[in-house]
């Protein structure tokens, strides 16, 4: 891992808003920045002297100088990197993911009617990266998170937690800023009676069971970031629905996605799909083994 944040870079909304946030993600991680831009076709450098008209790649040289204009305007003291790579965009962002510890990319705001495409060049990172990776909207006259807001993560109890857990500590940490911990769980089959209701009792117990398990979950984080609030909340019902919600005023939302699989090709799950649609705000996918 180097102490390097990557953002991809096209020329889209998208990627300037990802560039922005890449940039202040760098400054809080004394890390550098490196504005990755990748085209199959693109040629060889030019001769020093030629005239723009005549540069094969005067778009992709345009297109990353906005971006480090659009940093240094921001942030004129980050170390900032430019690379331009002749590959197919998929395979650069999966390569620079490799060479970096944290990857951020723009995404697409895809609507109700397109909820589940599944085309975006940022999913498919997401579903091969060792990294984690964070994906970014661009909202046109959306209002910027409050300064205290919080950084929330949907935790899973069945599944490894630590790289996730030590992601939103670090993230909330460097933010000064709150952590809310979710974990949203449906109610056990014992919950339910013959005619299809909820005993009461056994609703109350598994909720009570399920508050135990985070709060054993987050001791050894909450001792080792004192200075981080941490908020844990249990939903009983959709983990899906339980993170979406608790996320509404979010800065950063961090979801987990399980790296290796039964399955021949990658998947990156219902609530990691849903969280990169859906939440109002940027989305960290942290993987795990």
């Amino acid at each position: 891992m180097q102490d390097v944040v990557t953002v991809g870079v096209d020329g889209t909304p998208e990627a300037t808003a990802a560039v922005l946030w890449a940039a202040r993600e760098a400054e809080l991680r004394r890390a550098r920045l490196r504005l990755l831009h990748a085209w199959v076709l693109l040629a060889p450098e030019p001769e020093p002297g030629t005239a723009p008209e005549d540069d094969q790649n005067y778009w992709p040289h345009r297109i990353v100088g906005d971006a480090r204009d659009a940093v240094r305007d921001h942030h004129p003291d980050l170390p900032v990197d430019e690379a331009l790579v002749a590959k197919d965009p998929l395979a650069a962002l999966e390569e620079a993911a490799d060479q970096s510890s944290l990857l951020v990319l723009g995404s697409r705001d895809l609507g109700a009617l397109a909820r589940y495409t599944m085309g975006e060049i940022g999913l498919q990172v997401v579903a091969h990266t060792r990294t984690p990776t964070v994906l970014v909207r661009a909202r046109p006259g959306a209002s910027e998170p409050a300064p205290d807001a919080p950084v929330t993560a949907g935790l899973s109890l069945h599944e490894p937690c630590e790289a996730l857990l030590a992601f939103a500590f670090e993230s909330a940490a460097r933010r000064g800023v709150p952590l809310r911990v979710v974990h949203g769980r449906r109610l056990p089959s014992y919950a339910y009676n013959r005619g299809g209701g909820v005993e009461p009792v056994a609703a109350q117990q598994a909720a009570t069971d399920a508050r135990q398990e985070l709060l054993a979950a987050l001791r050894p984080w909450r001792e080792k970031f004192p200075e981080v609030t941490v908020d844990g909340r249990v939903e009983v019902e959709s983990p899906t629905r339980a993170v979406l919600r608790d996320a509404a005023d979010a800065a950063l939302l961090v979801v987990g996605r399980r790296h290796k699989l039964r399955f021949p090709a990658p998947r990156i799950g219902h609530v990691v799909q849903a969280a990169v649609h859906h939440a109002p705000c940027p989305v960290a996918i942290v993987p795990h083994e």
